[in-house]
């Protein structure tokens, strides 16, 4: 899954440790979801969505 979740959180000058704060994961888990080596679950993804007040297709694109 494609995802330019690393543009929007630099738009907001988030830090990945910053993102991984406000959605109570580790800073590895948001590496790894830029880095594309890790889909997220649908909860986590819905979450990552409302944090950046878009819908999940805005962030993630099927291969």
């Amino acid at each position: 899954m494609k995802n330019n979740l690393a543009e929007r959180r630099a738009e907001r000058r988030w830090t990945q440790s910053d993102l991984a704060a406000a959605l109570g994961v580790s800073r590895q888990t948001v590496i790894s979801i830029e880095r594309e080596k890790f889909d997220p679950s649908l909860p986590l993804a819905f979450q990552i969505a409302r944090t950046f007040d878009c819908a999940i297709e805005d962030i993630f694109t099927a291969d």
